[in-house]
């Protein structure tokens, strides 16, 4: 593809977004803004976001980015519970930490497992009803999605590396199925995905200092 047809499909792209895919990205970056912050609305405002994305993915044959937000919709209700969660003196009992080693094997395991099962469903669902689908990439996307929503739930510093994954995956997953605009929010999310990891690396650390 040419810079040309490149800007050409980018504005083609632009003119077709609806005001339902603007409403989930704004949802979706002030979510981002909220995590980052450590800060409650991150679920609420985040569940406008993965609910009409659950609609558009499927709409536009993104069966593996679907399951994904359904994923989120459910780790969200979970991860609000966990992070109000308080203990006998009112104190929040959850705080941003490191993964240990035996943690990072069970996020290694958690996506191999999120991987190969999205990855042979996709294929499945590509020959008999998404022929758009494009299953190694929406399944390594969605799969390292699910792990970083998992950790973002236990508020561990490692779950800024896999957005950044699923982000980098992403941009290019959304642009060639037309959600241009949609492609362009995974790209202002990729940054603040690397401002999230540097905020919590810092809190992490001063909570050991």
């Amino acid at each position: 593809m040419t810079l040309q047809e490149f800007l050409e499909a980018f504005l083609t792209g632009m003119q077709k977004t609806t005001w339902l895919e603007y409403l989930a990205v704004f949802a979706g970056i002030a979510s981002v803004w909220y995590s980052r912050k450590e800060h409650i609305l991150v679920y609420p405002v985040g569940l406008i976001n993965t609910i009409i994305y659950i609609y558009l993915s499927f709409k536009f044959h993104l069966p593996g980015e679907a399951s994904v937000n359904f994923y989120y919709t459910v780790m969200s209700i979970y991860g609000w519970y966990m992070w109000m969660k308080k203990n006998e003196q009112q104190d929040v009992v959850l705080h941003i930490t490191w993964s240990g080693k035996r943690m990072l094997l069970y996020q290694g395991l958690f996506f191999l497992f999120f991987y190969v099962t999205i990855y042979f469903s996709l294929i499945y669902l590509k020959e008999n009803f998404f022929e758009g689908a494009i299953p190694w990439a929406d399944a390594f996307a969605s799969a390292t999605a699910f792990t970083g929503m998992w950790l973002m739930t236990r508020k561990k510093v490692e779950s800024w590396y896999w957005w950044i994954a699923t982000n980098i995956t992403s941009i290019p997953l959304y642009f060639t199925k037309g959600l241009v605009f949609t492609s362009v929010y995974y790209i202002v999310l990729l940054f603040m995905a690397v401002f999230g990891l540097v905020e919590w690396i810092k809190r992490a650390k001063q909570r050991h200092a």
